[in-house]
C-alpha cells in the first residue's frame, strides 16, 4: 500500500519486505530506540513500525514545519492490524479517475496552481470504472473508451479539520471524440491540454506525487509491459 501524505509517498510494506536495493538512503530499527525528526532526511527505511511508532510517524509528516523527507518506508510486523489501524484515523473517500490518450498524447488538467489528472468521488452504488469514466466526461466534456486498471492510489487531507483518506482508482482510457473540449469551471479546473510526454515531464515538476506515481505506473504496464500483478 502507497499513501500520500503532505504529498510525501510512504509505503506500508509487510514485515519481511523490504524496499528495492537503491531506493532509500537512510535505514532506521524502530525496536532499537525512538524515531527523531531529524532522522528522516531524502528516502527512509523503517523497520519494525508498531501502532505507538506509526502515531509518531504521522505527527511528523502532518506537523507544520518543513520537512527534508522525499519517501518512506515502513515494514510493519503485524501489517494487517496497523494497516486497518490506520485507516480508522481517516474517513475513506472513494473515488476513480483516468489518463486519457490520444496517439502519443496525454490529457491533463490545470486546477488549483497544480498540473492534475481528471478524477472524482465515487456514487453510491456506482462502478469504479463508471466513475472513472462519469468524471473525465464531466470535468474535460470529452467522450472516452475505457482501457485497463492502471493502479490504486491513496492520499490523505483535511477537510472542516477533520482528516480524510481518498482511495482513487485510476484507468487508462482512449478519447472517443474531443471536438467539445473544455474544463469545467464549476469544478475550479482552468485549463484541459493534450501533452506529449516530454510537456507531461515538465509538467510533474508543478503537479502531486501522486499523479507521478500514476504515470509510473502506466509506462510499467503500457511500455514497458510488466503484468498489473507485480505492480
Amino acid at each position: 500500500m502507497i499513501v500520500f501524505i503532505n504529498d510525501i509517498p510512504v509505503r506500508l510494506l509487510k514485515g519481511n519486505e523490504e524496499p528495492d536495493p537503491g531506493h532509500v538512503n537512510v535505514s532506521i530499527d524502530a525496536a532499537a530506540g525512538p524515531i527523531s525528526r531529524a532522522s528522516l532526511i531524502n528516502h527512509v527505511h523503517i523497520r519494525n513500525v508498531w501502532e505507538k511508532d506509526l502515531d509518531i510517524i504521522l505527527d511528523y509528516l502532518n506537523s507544520n514545519v518543513p520537512t527534508a523527507l522525499l519517501s518512506l518506508y515502513l515494514s510493519i510486523p503485524e501489517y494487517d492490524k496497523v494497516r486497518a489501524y490506520f485507516k480508522k484515523k481517516f474517513k475513506v473517500i472513494k473515488a476513480a479517475g483516468g489518463l486519457v490518450r490520444k496517439k502519443e498524447k496525454f490529457l491533463m488538467i490545470y486546477r488549483l496552481k497544480k498540473w492534475d489528472l481528471p478524477k472524482g468521488k465515487k456514487e453510491n452504488g456506482e462502478r469504479y470504472k463508471d466513475t472513472a469514466i462519469r468524471e473525465v466526461e464531466e470535468e474535460c466534456n470529452v467522450t472516452v473508451k475505457l482501457d485497463r486498471k492502471i493502479c490504486t492510489t491513496w492520499h490523505t487531507y483535511t477537510m472542516n479539520r477533520r482528516p480524510m483518506l481518498k482511495k482513487t482508482r485510476w484507468y487508462a482510457m482512449d478519447v472517443v471524440d474531443d471536438s467539445r473540449m473544455k474544463p469545467n469551471a464549476d469544478e475550479d479546473i482552468e485549463e484541459v491540454r493534450w501533452m506529449r510526454k516530454k510537456e507531461v515531464y515538465h509538467a510533474l515538476d508543478h503537479s502531486y506525487e501522486s499523479i507521478s506515481y500514476v504515470f509510473q505506473q502506466y509506462y510499467a504496464l503500457f511500455e514497458l509491459k510488466i503484468p498489473p500483478q507485480s505492480l
